[in-house]
């Protein structure tokens, strides 16, 4: 049962990496927790070892494939009883490989699991949150979400979807006077199970393969930087491995007069005319 008087962090995609790192740092920040995967034993084990140091804490595990689109609004609605503060979309994988040699299938449950699922989470998270004190969305994107990697070109789109997705929900936040702030997090390569998943591998080396890199647990200290900065973006350089906090990136056409105008803004544009009218 649901202590609805306390707030909760969720963590999407908590049952290893990167999740499963950033779920142990806001533990011990004292959060309670609502953990989600598809792996049910690794968030127990998530749970057993959070509880063995920080027994007061509440942690709730929610097994399930994100990348199933009715498991999306399924899981949402069962945490309507919780008092959410912070939601964190990380789950999701990656893909090496020629467009022309896709497996599709693993492609279209990319597409669902990088793409579909944040925002259908972000979407419900910031219209039941937006108005509530200290609530933070934080969207996992990548090196990959703002540079064109070989190799990864459909991965690297759908991450380049997160962080365009985020900032401009970010703006949007602070443009409505809305009191959530919305921030996307951009690692470089990490030593987690992304590079078996991406290259479809049995085991895979990340000293062959990157030879410089960050572990899961780093990852979540800069996770954890962000969302304690004013700054809406949290980015690692893949060429010099640095971790800096940034101002939104992509280009913004807010002040364009070119831009398609609001219904308020329209209605204003004619009221104005027509008092220049009956003026006249």
């Amino acid at each position: 049962m649901a202590r609805k008087t306390e707030r909760y962090t969720v963590v999407t995609g908590a049952s290893s990496g990167i999740g499963y790192e950033t779920a142990r740092a806001f533990a011990a920040r004292g959060k309670n927790l609502i953990v989600a995967a598809r792996r049910r034993h690794n968030l127990e084990a998530l749970k057993s070892e959070i509880l063995a140091r920080y027994p007061t804490l509440d942690v709730v595990i929610k097994a399930s494939d994100l990348s199933v689109t009715e498991n999306v609004y399924r899981l949402y609605t069962d945490l309507k009883g919780y008092a959410l503060e912070t939601w964190i979309n990380n789950a999701g994988f990656g893909h090496y490989g020629s467009a022309a040699h896709q497996d599709l299938h693993k492609i279209g449950a990319m597409l669902r699991l990088n793409v579909e699922a944040p925002t259908l989470f972000s979407s419900l998270f910031v219209s039941d949150y937006k108005d509530v004190e200290g609530t933070q969305l934080i969207n996992i994107s990548s090196a990959g979400g703002y540079t064109l990697v070989p190799g990864a070109v459909a991965y690297c789109a759908t991450k380049f979807f997160v962080s365009a997705f985020t900032e401009g929900l970010a703006r949007e936040l602070k443009e409505t006077g809305a009191r959530m702030r919305a921030k996307v997090f951009a690692p470089a390569a990490t030593q987690t199970e992304f590079g078996k998943v991406a290259n479809d591998a049995a085991e895979y080396d990340y000293d062959k393969a990157f030879g410089t890199y960050h572990t899961s647990r780093q990852a979540a200290e800069f996770l954890l930087e962000l969302y304690d900065s004013d700054k809406t973006v949290g980015a690692v350089d893949r060429e010099t491995f640095e971790f800096t906090l940034h101002d939104p990136l992509l280009s913004y056409a807010g002040s364009s007069k070119h831009n398609q105008k609001t219904a308020a803004e329209a209605d204003g544009q004619r009221e104005e005319k027509s008092r220049c009218s009956r003026r006249e």
